[in-house]
């Protein structure tokens, strides 16, 4: 009797660390190979400041311009590469593109319309390959318009994040990416108002004024209490990427004030995940774009 409930007790055993061991590895290499798989929401904010003029911020390796549709065609990039790796019946995506404020050329909105795609589980090959086709051409429509009108509406990012970020770009049940082209700069004439020493906008003219042109400024920011305006709260389910910061020349620590700015701001806003990148050639961004977007 006692062999035989040995017998029984040794085979249970045997199950438990064979099979199941098995299936436990299964389902963490299922968790692992599915986790980039999460449903995404991209959005592309950007700057239409004269800082993509190429008269008046001329660069001879690469325009500004130019570099700002080579990172669309990147996110476009990444945003399908993701699409690809999921089957049809789990798509649940989308991308778009925004200006604040928007231009007043009828023709940049409709360009924008285009530009706002989703996938569904009736998503077919070929929408896939015509959303390339118009991120492939459509951004540089619109930068051609705006630079031939030179009617620069400016960049009021600051109304963006209070009053259109979490309608605009955050989603339920969704990897939420906000990608932000732009200098670092902001400002537009409505939205530029101060509390204290925090303001709604930060100009050249503005940190000049401030003097954080030595290798102090950080102390100095956090002393006197500068920074950006708090204009939500929350947006912990919103990862955001600043593409393109661009400072002007004669202080060598204006482009560590911008981006401790934005750092600061973000943190305020309670966003947890974020990059701030310079203007680099697109060869060398690219790769970051991408692993942003796939979460890898």
């Amino acid at each position: 009797m006692k062999k035989i409930m040995y017998f029984l007790l040794s085979s249970a055993l045997f199950i438990q660390c064979g099979k199941p061991k098995e299936q436990v590895q299964g389902v963490s290499a299922s968790v692992s190979n599915t986790a980039h798989l999460k449903n995404l929401n991209v959005s592309v904010l950007i700057d239409l400041s004269d800082r993509i003029d190429p008269e008046k911020n001329p660069n001879p390796t690469m325009e500004y311009f130019q570099r700002d549709v080579e990172y669309i065609k990147a996110i476009d990039k990444g945003f399908l590469d993701h699409i690809k790796t999921k089957r049809v019946i789990q798509l649940n995506d989308q991308m778009q593109v925004f200006f604040n404020p928007e231009p007043s050329d009828p023709k940049m909105n409709e360009l924008t319309k285009e530009l706002k795609v989703s996938f569904d589980r009736n998503t077919t090959k070929d929408n896939i390959n015509l959303v390339d086709k118009k991120y492939s051409s459509l951004p540089l429509q619109i930068y051609q318009s705006a630079i031939k009108d030179k009617q620069y509406v400016g960049s009021d990012i600051w109304e963006f994040f209070k009053n259109k970020v979490k309608d605009y770009c955050v989603k339920d049940n969704h990897r939420n990416i906000l990608f932000i082209l732009t200098d670092g700069y902001i400002y537009h004439k409505d939205s530029k108002f101060s509390e204290g020493k925090m303001t709604s906008y930060l100009t050249p003219e503005l940190v000049k004024s401030l003097k954080l042109n030595t290798s102090d400024f950080k102390a100095k920011i956090q002393d006197k209490g500068l920074g950006f305006i708090k204009a939500n709260d929350d947006l912990d389910n919103l990862e955001v990427i600043v593409l393109g910061i661009n400072p002007v020349k004669g202080n060598p620590f204006e482009g560590d004030v911008i981006k401790e700015y934005w750092e600061n701001w973000f943190k305020e806003m309670k966003i947890k995940n974020y990059q701030i990148k310079s203007a680099d050639l697109p060869s060398n961004l690219e790769p970051i774009i991408l692993k942003a977007i796939s979460g890898k």
